[in-house]
């Protein structure tokens, strides 16, 4: 069994949580869970990321033990500095799960000579020309969240991102931690990471990996676009997947993200 170093970070009027393990001397890579949901998102993946790698995980502020503080982005991107700062890591590896991948996307944005690479999984693309109905959709999300009962809310959420059981229970099992204001308000503050940059290019190796039967927002028509905007970009699609792919073919999902960790690294 995986053992890993529980630690707390304090910033920015929070506590953040984190764990340390794998391979001292090898790159850091970072995993960072979706919306909603916390580091055990990670539990099957860690594992097998440890033979090889520097691993380090967390809940984001306002998720898991990172509670009850405020998810912002602003503080949310500096205790990921402050992370890698602390973890003394110059470059590091960034695999992010949806908002893990706006995260991650907008790290790399203000700070590109920290990331070395990165894998984004069913995540929208920050820097992408919304359509106006889109636009129209973002400015009337907290309207349409109150329309519904957070009960209602966490049912549409299992029911359209996860179809193995065991994914589901993760995913609800986080979700019942929160409450709707908590989850109002973690989704309209992760909207701030969606701002057109149409002469941006990440640059560095992308992979992207969405779950065939992927139906949240607007990513499945916005990962295709994104693969083709960037230079040094694969796309993967995962099989009987919805947009928790990692946990509903997780065989898949890990074939093909240490296949890109092993081009990146020769590991």
């Amino acid at each position: 069994m995986l053992e890993l170093e529980h630690l707390t970070l304090e910033r920015g009027g929070a506590l953040i949580h984190y764990w340390l393990g794998g391979k001292a001397s090898a790159p850091l890579v970072v995993f960072t869970h979706g919306a909603t949901i916390d580091h055990h998102e990670w539990d099957i993946t860690l594992p097998l990321a440890a033979q090889k790698f520097r691993i380090l995980t967390w809940d984001v502020r306002g998720h898991g033990l990172s509670r009850p503080a405020k998810f912002t982005l602003e503080d949310t991107l500096l205790d990921l500095l402050a992370l890698l700062d602390i973890c003394q890591a110059e470059q590091v590896f960034l695999v992010g799960h949806s908002m893990g991948g706006n995260i991650h996307q907008e790290f790399a944005f203000r700070y590109p000579e920290r990331v070395r690479a990165m894998i984004c999984l069913d995540c929208t693309w920050n820097f992408q020309r919304l359509t106006t109905f889109e636009k129209a959709m973002l400015s009337s999300a907290k309207q349409i969240f109150n329309l519904y009962s957070y009960e209602n809310l966490i049912k549409q959420s299992l029911d359209a991102t996860v179809t193995s059981p065991s994914g589901r229970e993760v995913l609800e099992k986080a979700m019942r931690v929160q409450s709707k204001d908590e989850y109002v308000q973690i989704m309209m503050d992760l909207a701030l990471c969606l701002h057109e940059e149409p002469e941006y290019q990440f640059s560095k190796p992308l992979l992207l990996l969405m779950g065939e039967k992927e139906s949240t927002g607007n990513i499945k028509k916005a990962m295709p676009v994104w693969a083709k905007h960037e230079s040094n970009c694969r796309l993967v699609i995962i099989p009987d997947a919805k947009h928790c792919a990692n946990l509903d073919n997780p065989d898949f999902f890990h074939r093909e993200l240490f296949r890109f960790l092993e081009e990146q690294t020769g590991n």
